[in-house]
């Protein structure tokens, strides 16, 4: 069983805790870990798309000319694909970019990402962080005494306080345990966790 030391919010140590293994040591998978980062980005997208097919066009009621003996091609409607100003052949129509990927892979890609945060040394364990007042200076001091720069952070339950304070803050993401995902452990290079959230997380991924 991993350990890892637990720090207070002026980089002190002042404890440590040990990690399950089922969560902080399992093999990575990268293919894995893309599936279900594609299926989260595939499910946000809004998919409105549209175009106008010669059937939505306004106009175009009327033949253009007579089927016979002008010389010219032969025409129906000026909403032809084959004209300025008719439909659109295949274009985009409005539709659902999500798939489904089952609960245990993404709890297995979850765990995987929490993995590869501990073995490069990029997890940190924080007692918790505690500011007088709801203030940006405030929490950029914290950060700065963490050497936190593109960090995300994760509280056991949403701190008005703390998000308030670090909203305005480049590169710094506060989100609650039950709203953690693969996206944004990937996207932030730091992974921050607050001591009753790492138990809370925990003991819901085993």
């Amino acid at each position: 069983m991993a350990t890892i030391t637990i720090y207070d919010q002026t980089k002190k140590e002042v404890g440590s805790m040990d990690l399950a293994p089922e969560i902080f040591e399992v093999p990575v998978k990268p293919e894995i870990m893309h599936l279900v980062v594609r299926a989260q980005l595939a499910s946000k997208r809004s998919g409105t798309h549209a175009t106008k097919n010669r059937s939505l066009k306004r106009g175009g009621g009327a033949k253009p000319w007579r089927q016979k003996g002008t010389g010219r091609a032969r025409a129906g409607s000026t909403r032809s694909p084959l004209w300025r100003g008719g439909g659109i052949v295949f274009g985009p129509q409005p539709r659902d970019y999500s798939f489904k990927v089952n609960k245990k892979v993404r709890r297995l890609a979850l765990r995987m990402a929490l993995t590869s945060r501990f073995s490069d040394e990029s997890l940190m364990v924080v007692k918790n962080i505690d500011l007088p007042e709801i203030k940006t200076k405030h929490f950029a001091e914290v950060a700065e005494t963490l050497g936190l720069q593109k960090a995300l952070i994760i509280v056991k339950d949403a701190d008005n306080k703390l998000l308030l304070s670090a909203r305005n803050i480049p590169g710094i993401k506060m989100i609650s345990a039950d709203q953690l995902n693969v996206y944004d452990i990937l996207r932030h290079r730091q992974l921050v966790i607050l001591e009753n959230a790492a138990q809370d997380l925990q003991e819901r991924l085993k």
